[in-house]
């Protein structure tokens, strides 16, 4: 292949020389054959005056002598040369008075007619005496030589005139052109094979001293591409090819030590990307891999090679399924995406995983690939989970004295009412009972008791701690059941908390945790407002559900609004740090967030938003014992 572009190369570079020369060799043979041809005219012209004076002399001396006979023989003389095609004697009437040819004596030389308007067009002092015409027998070189009137011929002819008559030689100019054609011919066949030595004369050094040095730059950078970057152009010489080997080598020196510096780069990062723990892969946007460290090869439980290339849902069970893919969900919106999922390791453990699928853009925009980060989570969850615990532990330590006291008022009604059933139906007396009094009673009794149920079953599902997937959840009953669990702490505070009504809502969440989420932000505006001021709660339903507890308290300084989610962090003398940030955590995992706003001095509003349901008309529930 490589043979037959260089030959290609060496037939074009001749061709190109050939079309060269030919060229030149044309344009020069051109020039040449007009020179040439205007120089034998030249000649031509000179030996046909030379001889028609000759001829004018002869025919002068023997008009002298008044001898037409010999005049006549003398034309008839001149014309029979090879070169000569006619001799004509006219006189000044334009009348043949002598003619080579026989037979047309006699005949009249007219001015108009186009062998005479060759020259008489032209103004007299441009005529020359010679000119070549086209007549129907072919091209002739027409001389004209004028037979003056000498002292001698007055005797015949007037004196006043000048001209006697004039002498015409015609010579064959084809003989002339035949020449010059031959003499063309012999050049053009010279010049030919001249152009072939030359051609192939160029064409030989071409190949020995360019085109097989050329032929050691593309062996050579051909070599390099393969890999085998230690490969150079031999520098010899000193003309432009060894220059341009000099310098191809010290770009090949450049590239080189760039290819290498990349390689330990690439095997830098390499090493760095396969010491983290977290699984990395990276796919393009049809879920291929395209590259993936040692930990995500391990969580796959396959080898580069089996993953490479291949589509992860390909790989086997993975823990997110195809309508809840980060990677989908990032290549649809061009953000990023964040999901935990639960994995079934090897040994039928169960794992969970953050994965964080995040976009890679071109220069232009462009979103070329998606790159996940896979961080095992177990431990932080069931970290959370203690936590959790623990908060849960520290808030039925809070409630505690208020569910002692809230238990003590309906116990005593209760009790109240009982004794005054007793006193209403004195034991061994006779006689009509009270029935309405003992109803009323009765039906107090009932009431405190259910109320006592209703306390006892609330603070036990906020000490449960049990995780569940998710109930759907009557908006309006949990804070009314939060509501009846802080009031003992409000009333402590001097702290007025109010419910706006609202429309019935509902939202899917676990139902300890909402009851746990509603009391840690009602007891928080409580404990942060003022004795005498009131705390708000509201709700707003539409695509999502919007939950407000608005108190009237201290506020919270801006650079605290974000580290008050944090673990730990609190900013109440005995606080555990730990309700805030757990309760965003549960309203997370219900697919909504929390959002804040405060003005120190004046108070804060703290937003829950969370995806609502509508369930259209509920039937009423009754409460019985």
């Amino acid at each position: 292949m490589m043979k037959l572009r260089f030959a290609s190369m060496t037939v074009g570079l001749a061709l190109g020389v050939t079309a060269a020369v030919v060229v030149a060799c044309t344009v020069a043979a051109y020039i040449f054959s007009v020179h040439h041809f205007q120089s034998l005219l030249e000649t031509a012209h000179s030996s046909a005056l030379a001889e028609g004076e000759l001829i004018r002399t002869a025919l002068e001396h023997q008009m002298v002598g008044n001898d037409r006979t010999l005049i006549a023989q003398m034309v008839e003389s001149f014309g029979k040369q090879s070169r000569v095609e006619q001799l004509v004697v006219l006189d000044r009437s334009g009348v043949e008075r002598y003619s080579s040819k026989p037979g047309t004596v006699g005949e009249v030389f007219r001015l108009d007619s186009p062998t005479c308007q060759a020259c008489h067009r032209d103004p007299p002092e441009r005529r020359g005496s010679s000119r070549v015409i086209e007549t129907r027998g072919g091209t002739i070189l027409r001389t004209v030589v004028p037979i003056r009137n000498r002292d001698e011929c007055h005797r015949c002819h007037d004196p006043n005139q000048k001209i006697n008559g004039v002498l015409i030689l015609d010579y064959n100019a084809g003989e002339v052109r035949a020449a010059m054609t031959q003499d063309l011919r012999w050049m053009v066949a010279g010049t030919g094979a001249l152009t072939f030595v030359i051609v192939g004369a160029i064409a030989l050094v071409i190949r020995v001293s360019v085109l097989r040095r050329l032929q050691r730059f593309e062996t050579t950078a051909r070599l390099i591409s393969k890999g085998d970057l230690e490969r150079r152009v031999p520098a010899e010489g000193s003309d432009t090819l060894a220059w341009l080997a000099t310098e191809f080598n010290a770009m090949a020196d450049s590239v080189s030590g760039l290819v290498g510096e990349v390689r330990t780069q690439r095997e830098r990062l390499e090493t760095v990307i396969n010491s983290i723990d977290d699984g990395i892969v990276v796919l393009d946007p049809e879920r291929k891999i395209m590259a993936a460290n040692d930990a995500f090869l391990q969580r796959a439980a396959n080898s580069r090679e089996q993953v490479l290339g291949c589509c992860c849902y390909e790989l086997g069970p993975r823990p997110c399924d195809l309508s809840d893919c980060p990677t989908l969900a990032c290549l649809r919106s061009g953000a990023r995406q964040v999901r935990i999922c639960e994995r079934k390791t090897g040994n039928d453990t169960v794992a969970w995983e953050e994965i964080h699928a995040s976009p890679i853009l071109d220069a232009s925009g462009r979103l070329v690939q998606v790159v996940e980060v896979w961080r095992d989570i177990s431990e932080r969850r069931a970290a959370e989970a203690k936590l959790a615990e623990s908060h849960r532990l520290a808030s039925v330590g809070v409630l505690a004295s208020g569910f002692s006291h809230e238990m003590n008022t309906p116990l005593a009604t209760t009790l109240m009412c009982v004794e005054g059933i007793l006193r209403e139906s004195p034991l061994g007396q006779s006689g009509q009972m009270d029935q309405a009094r003992i109803r009323e009673n009765a039906t107090i009794a009932r009431e405190q008791i259910l109320r006592c149920r209703g306390i006892t079953q609330h603070f036990l599902r906020l000490s449960r701690g049990q995780p569940h997937a998710g109930d759907i959840v009557d908006l309006g009953a949990a804070i009314a059941g939060a509501q009846r669990l802080v009031d003992p702490t409000a009333r402590a505070n001097s702290v007025d908390v109010a419910v706006q009504p609202s429309a019935t809502l509902h939202v899917r969440a676990d139902e300890a945790e909402l009851q746990n989420l509603l009391v840690n932000l009602l007891l928080n505006a409580i404990q942060a407002s003022k004795p005498g001021s009131k705390v708000v709660v509201a709700t707003e339903g539409g695509d999502a559900v919007h939950i407000r507890v608005t108190d009237e308290g201290c506020g919270i300084a801006p650079e605290y609004r974000q580290k008050i989610f944090e673990p730990f962090f609190s900013l109440r003398q005995g606080g555990t740090g730990l309700g805030l940030f757990l309760s965003l955590n549960a309203v997370r995992s219900w697919g909504g967030n929390i959002v804040v706003e405060s003005t120190p001095g004046k108070g804060s509003i703290f937003e829950v938003v969370i995806p609502a349901i509508d369930l259209g008309p509920q039937p009423m529930k009754k409460d019985g014992l």
